[in-house]
């Protein structure tokens, strides 16, 4: 390994979390094998194909690693993964846990330029990417810009169906190798185990560095804590499992619990809601989007749906008009879960069906300190501040990443020198310790001076009854620095006018500064590759609808 992935916490407290068995202290392969001798027969994965155990998964790793192994790959290279959500990317997902090599999985959406920079960053030796998906060829387009755009990158491995680009090798020619003499490695547990990555708010996508303990420890204590009986999740994914939220698959799902993964290739609401029906998940894991398109996709079927146990909606805040819904069609606890790459996670738990709400913002939930603990600081001097006051969140705990990823620069801004990561979120404590998250420290749009949050508006504008989904986002504007912008998807065929919007927002107690002063209508919302609301895109979107504007005037 070239690039180095220091851990900024103390090792102390590290080993303090192994030591209490907050932490198991294994490898991630080694938790997995430990599952698949205790369960042989078990469904480990369940996707297109059909059902996979953990015996026949444990061979295909086994297989590829030995093969990957080969190729001279081992403890500690950086290996790319970009893979649609099927079996081959759990199988390179233990495959690289097994050499002790680290994960750098980025999902298929992610174009071949964006995809370039997270390899030269990582100083990643391979990349295994599909030949084709959904009109895209991201091996291709890989093996193309190596080796002069890819210094370091000595393999791309095509995975797939279809023929393979010249250049490539075939994941399924390496999936052939006799597994016999395979040896795992069994790198240390603190050390890094995979890389998260995350768009946040900086010019190039943020890497994260996590270790076997934080993925299977911190991240697996945060699963655990929404499995009230114990047994082994049947979780499905509508999140890539290359995203942040994903890892909670192959790490945590499998390895850490044993456990049944429901993938899907790619979202879309009637197949999620047909793998719900198909596969009664115990845990259905998405962003609120997907939920509210499921909740529309409903209207036009039949029946009622097998209740999982929780469906867990994190990625962007969850009102509650959304909540009260999904609880309703799915006839479980929704859980709010407000987390992140950089290493926070709190939510609202099964205690109650609809999550909690507040006039301050959206609550969060209690900390659990198995997974991070979480304080209020002053965002200038980083002192804590006591329970009631708005500060910047501030995380630690057995889930806290390594680092970030040749990012020394982002280090310093969002680390502390204890190792507290800094969201760039607001929050407070109330007086019984709930985390409520108030909104962005960079996301606020300022418009004439005066500040606007736009989850704020948006908490307001999707309760509207005529409104699906919304985002707001800011605008550039001549006259007033910035205006706000509602981007909205519709409920019935009818389209509410600006003025009638900004006459429901007064009622619900936003000033008129704060009301929304371009529409933008839409059938969907645009997801990023992770999927989550494309903020960029609709930005574009509105400034192309201004520009043409102008220009017809």
């Amino acid at each position: 390994m070239t690039v180095a992935l220091n851990d900024l916490l103390p090792a102390s407290l590290r080993r303090s979390w192994a030591a209490d068995g907050t932490c198991p202290d294994l490898d991630v392969y080694s938790l997995y094998r430990a599952r698949r001798i205790a369960d042989p027969h078990r469904t480990a994965l369940v996707d297109a194909k059909g059902p996979l155990c953990y015996t026949a998964l444990d061979r295909k790793a086994r297989c590829l690693a030995e093969g990957l192994r080969g190729l001279g790959i081992g403890l500690g290279d950086v290996v790319a993964v970009q893979l649609p959500d099927r079996r081959d990317a759990v199988v390179v997902d233990l495959a690289l846990a097994a050499l002790g090599a680290v994960a750098l999985p980025f999902p298929v959406g992610r174009g071949a330029a964006e995809a370039a920079c997270l390899l030269r960053r990582a100083e990643a030796v391979a990349v295994v990417a599909a030949t084709a998906h959904r009109g895209r060829t991201p091996a291709a387009d890989l093996v193309a810009l190596a080796p002069g755009g890819l210094p370091t990158v000595r393999h791309v491995i095509a995975a797939g169906p279809g023929t393979a680009p010249e250049g490539t090798i075939r994941l399924a020619a390496l999936l052939r190798t006799d597994p016999t003499g395979f040896v795992p490695a069994r790198p240390d547990p603190d050390s890094a185990a995979r890389i998260l990555v995350s768009s946040g708010s900086e010019a190039e996508p943020k890497m994260v560095a996590y270790s076997h303990n934080a993925l299977a420890g911190g991240r697996g204590n945060f699963l655990a804590s929404l499995m009230p009986d114990g047994a082994p999740p049947r979780a499905l994914f509508l999140v890539p499992l290359a995203s942040a939220f994903g890892s909670n698959g192959t790490a945590v799902t499998l390895a850490r619990h044993g456990g049944t993964l429901v993938l899907l290739d790619h979202f879309t609401p009637e197949a999620a809601l047909a793998a719900v029906r198909d596969h009664a998940p115990t845990h259905v894991l998405g962003v609120p989007t997907m939920v509210r398109m499921m909740l529309e996709a409903l209207e036009h079927t039949d029946g009622p749906l097998p209740a999982p146990t929780a469906l867990v909606v994190g990625g962007a805040p969850l009102d509650e008009v959304t909540a009260a819904a999904a609880a309703e069609a799915f006839g479980c606890p929704v859980v709010n879960l407000y987390g992140s790459a950089d290493g926070v996670n709190c939510h609202t738990g099964l205690g109650r069906s609809v999550p909690p709400t507040a006039r301050s913002g959206v609550v969060a939930g209690r900390p659990d300190p198995r997974v991070a603990e979480i304080r209020i600081a002053d965002p200038d001097t980083h002192e804590p501040l006591p329970d009631g006051r708005i500060g910047e969140i501030v995380s630690r705990g057995p889930m806290t990443p390594l680092c970030y990823v040749a990012s020394p620069d982002l280090d310093a801004r969002y680390r502390t020198s204890e190792g507290w990561v800094r969201t760039g979120d607001l929050g407070l404590l109330d007086e019984e310790g709930v985390l409520h998250v108030v909104g962005r420290l960079k996301d606020v749009v300022i418009r004439g001076g005066a500040n606007i949050s736009p989850a704020e508006v948006e908490r307001a504008l999707v309760a509207h009854p005529g409104v699906r989904d919304v985002v707001c986002v800011g605008v550039p504007d001549p006259l007033m620095g910035e205006r706000l912008a509602a981007c909205l998807v519709t409920k019935g065929g009818r389209v509410p006018s600006l003025a009638e919007l900004g006459t429901y927002l007064t009622g619900r107690g936003l000033d008129r500064h704060k009301h929304p002063e371009h529409l933008l209508v839409l059938p969907e919302l645009p997801l990023t590759a992770a999927g989550k609301p494309d903020r960029t895109a609709l930005r574009d979107r509105i400034a192309e609808e201004r520009a043409t504007t102008l220009v017809r005037a």
